[in-house]
């Protein structure tokens, strides 16, 4: 056990100089101040061992993860990422555990000019719980309750790789090696789609982060939009879920087993948005200039409900629900 203590620890792993935040880590709360016509966007997530990462994973994974699982909220309302602040318990001072961590939570934050401000640290069974800011313009966010009837449903990236992955971990099936470590870097290293969430504003009419499964999270925005929506789940299932298309052609998962991979699989980190018809090129162009790829699977319609429905057009009997923290 290493003979480091609280603060110890922090001004060796987690200080850096500061630059958004004239204070570092080192005061009681952090400053900050968004540029003018600008609004904060504040998200809070905490990760839990057992519950959402296995004790298997690599440190520097699980400090690229534990950040990126908040830039994706961010991304989810157009914002720029600022700084973010770190609590974190561990059941006890691992230094190289910490130095692996701190190493793939600062690449990333640097990846997208994001600043540690502040935190806490004790011991106790591992958690990880950041909360992120970042900055918008006043009246420019992207938000869940903006979609319309008639607009288009996109999703970005592809979907499912996460939910094979964590199938492997628990014995319900195998893959070879080469594609389980791609799937299992899917799960352990998301991309948060920054970049596109910003060349949305204005474009999107509503968003939402797929963390716990496309059919679920888009739930979230039906609700908040008071409006229903009909998805092809073999847009998602085949055209979407490149990854894990190819994953489960290996795999000999049949449709249903794809359905569920990549409609309820969770995970992902990827964005659900919604757009008016009109919008289709602009969608594509932000997809581009992100370098990110898009797809339409679906439209929004008046009568609340999502309503699944296969190629032919045959509504699904399969039911798909999101990830639920306390089931």
């Amino acid at each position: 056990m290493s003979g480091l203590g609280e603060f110890d620890l922090i001004a060796r792993y987690f200080t850096r100089p500061a630059k958004r935040s004239p204070l570092g880590v080192g005061d009681d709360c952090a400053l900050l101040a968004p540029a003018a016509g600008m609004q904060l966007a504040v998200s809070s997530d905490m990760l839990v061992e057992g519950r959402h990462f296995l004790s298997t994973v690599e440190p520097a994974r699980l400090g690229h993860k534990a950040l990126a699982v908040n830039l994706s909220d961010l991304a989810a309302c157009g914002a720029k990422p600022l700084a973010f602040t770190l609590a974190l318990a561990l059941p006890q001072v691992d230094e190289a555990w910490l130095e692996g961590f701190s190493r793939g939570l600062f690449a990333l934050a640097d990846a997208h000019g994001c600043e540690l401000v502040g935190g806490d640290t004790t011991r106790g069974p591992l958690n990880l719980c950041i909360t992120v800011f970042g900055e918008v313009p006043t009246g420019g966010a992207l938000l869940r309750s903006g979609a319309q009837a008639g607009d288009d449903v996109w999703v970005s990236g592809t979907l499912g790789d996460a939910r094979l992955a964590l199938d492997v971990f628990r014995g319900r099936r195998t893959l070879p090696a080469e594609l389980f470590a791609l799937a299992r870097a899917r799960m352990e290293e998301p991309t948060p789609r920054v970049a596109l969430g910003q060349a949305l504003r204005g474009i999107a009419s509503a968003a939402v982060d797929i963390s716990d499964g496309l059919a679920g999270d888009l739930g979230h925005v039906l609700r908040a939009s008071g409006v229903g929506a009909r998805l092809d789940a073999d847009a998602v299932a085949g055209r979407l879920a490149i990854g894990a298309h190819a994953l489960a052609a290996t795999a000999g998962l049949d449709a249903q087993a794809r359905r569920a991979c990549t409609l309820a699989g969770g995970d992902d980190y990827e964005l659900a948005f919604t757009a008016p018809v009109t919008a289709r090129e602009a969608v594509a162009q932000a997809g581009r200039a992100s370098g990110t790829p898009v797809t339409r699977i679906g439209s929004i319609e008046a009568a609340p409900g999502l309503r699944i429905v296969d190629a032919q057009g045959a509504p699904l009997t399969q039911r798909f629900g999101g990830f639920d923290h306390f089931a």
